[in-house]
C-alpha cells in the first residue's frame, strides 16, 4: 500500500496536474494545426496576413531589437505556430493588467523614499559620474542613495546562511522574506523553526514566494501551510496550468528584512543547493550582501509594496515599519542604493547601471555570472571597454543548469573574447552569483542575470555600492574563483564541430524567449 500511496501521491501532485493541464493545450493546438490543414490555403493565407501585421506592430513597439528579431523570424517563417505562440507568450509588456495595477503601488513607494539632495550633491562632488548613476537610479527607478550602512560581503550561500539564521533569532519586531524559490530541506527547515517560534512570540512574520520558481520545489497552496504556523504568506503571480504572457513575468528578487535595521540581498534562494548541502551542478558558488543601516529602508519599502500588490492594499500604512531606522547610528564610509528592476515601467535599470559600470570603467570590470545572453548595447559596450584598454573578465559556469541556456552563453564567447573581453568557466561546477566590481570602487551585487528575462522580464533588485568597505572583498574574491576557473580561447571558440555551432546559432535566435 505504501508504493500504491507514493504513486497516487505523485499522479495528483501539483506538478502532474500543471503538466496534465498543458499537455491537454498541446493537443489541443495540434488539433487547432490539424484541421487548418483541411483548409490550408484559405487559413494559410489569414495567418500571413496576421503575421504581417504582427511585424508590424512589433517593428514600431519599444521591445529591445533582439527581442523583436526573435519573434519577427518565427512569425514569419512559420506563421501559424508564430503567430500563435506570440499571442500566448510575446505580449508580455508593460500594457497588460498587472503592470498597469502595479504602477500605481509604485507610486506609492516613491513616495516614501524621497533623496536626500545634500547627500546627492556630495556624491557629485566626489565622482560626477557616480552622482549621474545616483541620480538616474532616483530619477527613473525611484531609489535614493544613502550611507550610514554597513555592508558584509558573502561569497558563499553557506557563509549567508550561518549569519541569517543568526540574525533572525534576534528579530524583535518583524520578519519579511521575499524569494523566488524556495525548496524543502536543511536549509529551509531550519529557517522555517525560526520563523515559526518568532511568529509564536508575536514578531510579524510575512513570507513572498514565486509560485513558478516554486512548482516543483513546493506543495500546491504552501501558503496556507504556514498561514497555519502563524507566518504570513503570498505566492507571486500563482501559477496555472494556462499558456499565458503572465507566467514570463516572475518575482526573481531575494530579500530579507529584519526589524527595518538589517536587510539580506544577493543570488542564494533557500535551498540546499545553494549551500552545497544537495549537490546537482558539482559546486554551487553563488554571492549575497548583508546591510545593517540606513539603506535597508529601500528594502523594507521594496517588500511592502509587493505585499500591498498581492494583497490588493493601496493605502497600507508603511511608516510603522519604516521609523525602525531612526535609532540606527552606524557611521560608516560609502554609498549605497539598494535598487529594483520591474518590467512594469519599460525601462531597463539593470541593465542601465551595468552598461554605467562598463562605460565608465577606467582600470578593469569583473563580472561574474550565471548565464551569458545579452543584446547587442551589452555585447558593444563590454568589446568597446576591452578594445580600451580596460580589463574585462567574466566567470561562467562549466557545469550548467540549463544545457540549452548554457549553449547560448557558449554561442557568444567567440565575439566577445576575439575582440579582447577574456572569460573564465567555474570548473568545480555551477557559478550562479550576480556581481559587478570596478576600479576597486564600484560594484553591484543582486539577483540580475545577464540574460533577457532577468533585464526585461523579471522583477529583480540589486544592492550598487560605492566606496563601501565590502568592495575589496568582492574583488578578492573573483580574483580567488579564478584560480579555480579555466580561460576560453579563441582556439576554444573555433574548435566546436559545425553542427553545434548550427545548434548555438540557431539557439542564440531565440534567445530573448529563453
Amino acid at each position: 500500500m505504501n508504493w500504491f500511496a507514493k504513486l497516487f501521491k505523485k499522479l495528483f501532485s501539483r506538478t502532474a496536474v500543471c503538466v496534465i493541464g498543458i499537455l491537454f493545450q498541446l493537443a489541443y493546438l495540434m488539433s487547432v494545426f490539424w484541421t487548418l490543414g483541411t483548409y490550408y490555403t484559405y487559413s494559410y493565407l489569414i495567418f500571413e496576413i496576421i503575421g504581417i501585421l504582427l511585424t508590424i506592430y512589433i517593428i514600431s513597439s519599444e521591445m529591445n531589437p533582439s527581442y523583436k528579431i526573435a519573434w519577427i523570424i518565427p512569425i514569419l517563417v512559420f506563421p501559424v505556430f508564430g503567430v500563435m505562440f506570440f499571442l500566448f507568450f510575446g505580449n508580455s509588456g508593460s500594457k497588460n493588467g498587472i503592470f498597469l495595477r502595479m504602477s500605481e503601488f509604485n507610486e506609492e513607494e516613491r513616495r516614501l523614499l524621497p533623496q536626500n539632495r545634500e547627500l546627492l550633491d556630495s556624491i557629485y562632488a566626489d565622482s560626477p559620474v557616480i552622482g549621474k548613476q545616483a541620480s538616474y537610479l532616483f530619477d527613473y527607478g525611484g531609489y535614493p542613495v544613502y550611507t550610514n550602512t554597513e555592508v558584509f560581503y558573502f561569497p558563499l550561500g553557506e557563509d549567508k546562511f550561518e549569519v541569517l539564521a543568526e540574525e533572525l533569532r534576534k528579530a524583535e519586531k518583524f520578519i519579511f522574506l521575499e524569494y523566488f524559490i524556495i525548496r524543502e530541506g536543511i536549509m529551509w527547515n531550519t529557517i522555517l523553526d525560526i520563523l515559526e517560534k518568532k511568529a509564536s512570540a508575536g514578531v510579524d512574520v510575512r513570507v513572498i514566494y514565486d509560485d513558478m520558481g516554486c512548482l516543483m520545489t513546493l506543495p500546491f497552496n504552501y501558503c496556507e501551510k504556514l498561514e497555519e504556523k502563524g507566518i504570513r504568506c503570498k505566492a507571486f503571480n500563482k501559477f496555472r496550468p494556462i499558456w499565458s504572457s503572465k507566467m514570463n513575468n516572475r518575482d526573481h528578487r531575494k530579500i530579507v528584512v529584519i526589524d527595518g535595521h538589517t536587510a539580506f540581498n544577493g543570488g542564494i534562494n533557500l535551498a540546499d543547493e545553494y549551500i552545497n548541502e544537495r549537490e546537482r551542478y558539482g559546486h554551487w558558488k553563488d554571492s549575497a550582501v548583508m546591510l545593517k543601516g540606513e539603506a535597508v529602508r529601500s528594502f523594507t519599502v521594496m517588500f511592502l509594496t509587493m505585499w500591498n500588490y498581492l494583497s490588493d492594499i493601496k493605502h497600507d500604512c508603511c511608516d510603522g515599519f519604516l521609523t525602525q531606522n531612526e535609532d540606527i547610528s552606524c557611521r560608516k564610509g560609502g554609498f549605497v542604493i539598494p535598487f529594483t528592476d520591474s518590467p512594469s515601467d519599460s525601462e531597463p535599470v539593470g541593465e542601465n547601471v551595468y552598461l554605467n559600470i562598463i562605460n565608465n570603467a577606467e582600470k578593469y570590470v569583473y563580472i561574474t555570472t550565471p548565464y551569458l545572453i545579452i543584446d547587442n548595447e551589452m555585447t558593444s559596450a563590454l568589446t568597446l571597454a576591452a578594445k580600451s584598454g580596460i580589463d574585462v573578465r567574466i566567470i561562467t559556469p562549466h557545469i550548467p543548469d540549463k544545457w540549452y541556456v548554457h549553449a547560448v552563453t557558449k554561442a557568444n564567447y567567440k565575439k566577445l573574447v576575439r575582440q579582447g573581453v577574456r572569460i573564465f568557466e567555474y570548473t568545480p561546477g555551477f557559478i550562479h552569483a550576480k556581481n559587478f566590481v570596478s576600479d576597486d570602487s564600484t560594484a553591484v551585487v543582486g539577483t540580475i542575470n545577464l540574460d533577457f528575462r532577468s533585464l526585461y522580464l523579471h522583477f529583480e533588485c540589486a544592492t550598487w555600492l560605492y566606496k563601501a568597505e565590502c568592495i575589496p572583498h568582492i574583488k578578492e574574491d573573483f580574483l580567488d574563483t579564478l584560480e579555480k576557473c579555466r580561460e576560453i580561447t579563441v582556439d576554444d571558440c573555433l574548435s566546436v564541430n559545425i553542427f553545434t555551432r548550427i545548434g548555438r546559432t540557431l539557439l542564440r535566435l531565440f534567445a530573448p524567449m529563453m
